[in-house]
């Protein structure tokens, strides 16, 4: 008998996919990357009506979306999402099931893989280049979506400094092949860092 604080297998809830709408339908274990095929999950029935017209959509056929998503154990973990395209019986318009739960529109990371850039790159102080290594993505696409998350979570929350009482700042040189300098502005009561340029 298994102990009771044990649940079953569960490769979706294990990669954090259930927060983002998918369920893993198969995987296929690479030496160098781990690739998560999925479906999503269909808990919006809206998905399959026309916005133009109203009329209910019949499936068309599907498609398949790659999504970068976070690494587990530095082995970059792609996604290969199935996603249902429907088409109007009415006014013949064709549209995709929504996946806005795992990534943006157009997005090649999921949700989750942006936000463990940023923490990578804030707490556990990687470059952009080992972020984008650990994300198996370019550099653009790895730092757009850093400083698009950075944006929008860090710099745009206006109440980031309340409670601020003290603050450091570091300023250091990192060699390798060009002088680059580094300031961090420090929260020294709480630990965090809360600017850096």
């Amino acid at each position: 008998m298994l102990d009771a604080t044990f649940a079953c297998p569960d490769v979706t809830t294990f990669c954090r996919l259930d927060g983002l709408g998918l369920v893993v339908t198969g995987q296929r274990l690479e030496p160098d990357r781990a690739i998560l095929a999925c479906q999503v999950v269909d808990a919006d029935p809206g998905d399959r009506w026309c916005r133009r017209c109203g009329c209910e959509g019949v499936v068309r056929d599907s498609v398949v979306r790659r999504l970068a998503h976070e690494p587990f154990g530095w082995r970059p973990t792609t996604l290969m999402v199935t996603v249902r395209r429907y088409r109007c019986a009415t006014c013949r318009r064709v549209w995709r099931q929504d996946t806005s739960a795992a990534a943006e529109p157009k997005a090649k990371l999921t949700r989750a893989a942006v936000r463990w850039a940023l923490e990578a790159l804030v707490l556990q102080h990687l470059t952009i280049a080992r972020v984008a290594e650990g994300l198996a993505v370019a550099w653009d696409t790895a730092n757009d979506a850093v400083l698009a998350e950075g944006r929008r979570v860090l710099i745009g929350d206006l109440a980031r400094f309340d409670g601020v009482s003290t603050i450091g700042v570091d300023e250091h040189v990192v060699r390798h092949e060009a002088l680059l300098f580094r300031m961090e502005v420090r929260d020294l009561h709480r630990l965090v860092v809360v600017a850096t340029g």
